[in-house]
Formats: structure tokens, sequence, C-alpha cells
């Protein structure tokens, strides 16, 4: 006899979401699509619904952050409902891992056994911090590199954190000037490789040459991400502008030629966009 199809549950609460996520991966009644994902498939949809609460708030558009953040609480559920199947974890050690997190980074918060707080003097939150990181390294028992612990963020801003990391065991150059030197070493380099005609080689230069614009910002106390990121709106204000302005005469992109748009474009710049 098949297996009857389960009813919704009766609160939309975290309850109730994680028995919507069970339902889901049923491996008889559930959802075909979810039940193909595994870890690495909805990996790149926990990162864009990441990305869809940030713009929600550059909006500043509420209703759509409470929407984003019930997409981006979905993710955990999921991933943890994964673990759970493959014998991992679950739900609730994620939530413990947290709260003892919390609990432990915040002494001067929360009391101890003996109902006491702790007074922070300056170095403690990274003495907290680097005692944690002593016992993972006990605990995964395997050969670890300085480098490891750093995320994988967006390239650029995962460009400056490796940066970071490596100028603290000082290796970084002490002075600007060999940092500009280089950019123009692997602009010549990328142009060279651009002129041969090879894309493979072409695509590695020019991550070579980002990178070393990324190292140029950050000795200058630039955020890399940041500075694409404010171009980037800059780049939507003036074409917004540009295409309000074509709306007004009855065109659109089609019917003007580079010339008018560039005018269009030096009026945005002119109007501070």
């Amino acid at each position: 006899m098949d297996k009857k199809h389960p009813k919704p549950p009766k609160n939309y609460d975290m309850g109730g979401l994680r028995y919507i996520m069970r339902a889901l991966r049923d491996p008889i009644t559930g959802c075909e699509w979810d039940l193909q994902q595994d870890f690495n498939s909805i990996g790149s949809y926990t990162i864009e619904e990441a990305y869809e609460v940030m713009d929600a708030i550059h909006k500043r558009d509420y209703n759509e952050l409470a929407e984003e953040l019930g997409d981006l609480l979905l993710q955990p559920i999921f991933h943890a409902q994964i673990a759970e199947e493959l014998g991992l974890f679950d739900f609730e050690k994620v939530v413990w891992n947290i709260c003892d997190k919390m609990i432990r980074r915040h002494p001067h918060v929360f009391t101890d056994k003996d109902g006491r707080v702790t007074v922070l003097t300056k170095g403690d939150w990274q003495r907290i911090k680097a005692a944690e990181k002593v016992n993972k390294v006990k605990d995964s028992e395997k050969h670890t590199h300085l480098l490891d612990d750093v995320p994988h963020f967006p390239a650029l801003k995962h460009a400056q954190k490796l940066q970071e990391k490596a100028a603290k065991v000082g290796f970084d150059w002490p002075h600007i000037a060999p940092v500009k030197a280089k950019i123009f070493e692997e602009l010549n380099e990328f142009f060279t490789k651009v002129e041969n005609g090879n894309s493979a080689n072409q695509q590695a230069e020019f991550g070579d040459l980002l990178f070393s614009l990324v190292n140029y910002g950050r000795h200058l106390g630039i955020d890399s991400e940041q500075s694409l990121q404010t171009t980037n709106g800059k780049f939507i204000n003036r074409f917004n502008y540009i295409e309000d302005k074509l709306e007004l005469e009855n065109k659109s992109f089609e019917d003007a030629d580079l010339d008018g748009l560039e005018i269009l474009w030096q009026q945005a710049k002119g109007e501070n966009l």
C-alpha cells in the first residue's frame, strides 16, 4: 500500500518548517527535486539567498526582507535534514553549537556556574576565538594550513581576506611601490596573452591582474568588494537615467546610436548619479 501524503503542518513555526522539509525529502511521497539535492547543489542557493537578503536591506524593502529571511532560514534546515539522513548531525546539533558559541564568546553578558560575569579586557575576544580554533584542530586530527580557515567568500572578498591573512605573518610587501609595479607587470602579461589569442591563458592572467589590483587597494585601506559594489550602483543609476530619458522621447536603446547614449551618460554623471 502506498504511503499517504502528509497534511500541511498545524503551525507555521520552526517545528512546522522542519516538518515541511522532512516531507519534501520523504523518499516515497517527497518532491523529486528536493530529493536530488545534496550539500554541494544547494550550497550555491544558500549564497544566493544571503545576497537577496542584503539586496532587500539595501532597498529598504522590509516586506521583501521578511520573505528573503525566510528563504535564507530554509537553507540551514535543508542542510541539517540532509546531514541527519546521512547520519552526520541533526538540526538540534546546529542550534546547540551556535548557542554554545554565543555563550562562550560573551562571558561579559552571561553568568558562569557561580553566577558571575567576566569583564573583558583587550585581546580576550581574540584569545577566545584562538582557543576555539585549537580545539577544532584537535578534533579534526588532520594537517591544516594557515589559509585553510579563510572562508570562500565571493572572489574579490576572498582575495582580500587571503592577502590579509598572509600579511599577518609577514608575507607582504612593506611598501606600496612594488605593489603598484606588480599591477603593470600583470597588465602587460595579460595583454600579451590576449594578443596570442589563448583564451585559457587570458583568463588566468586576468585573474592575476585582478588579484594585484585587490592587493593595491588593500594597501590603501580600500575594500575591493565594496568598491566594486559602489561602482555597480553608479552604473545602475546612470543606466536607469538613460532609460528614463529615452522613454520620455518614446525611444528604446535600439533606437539610439552610441554617440547619443554617450551624451546621456555624461549628463547622468553631471547629475552625480
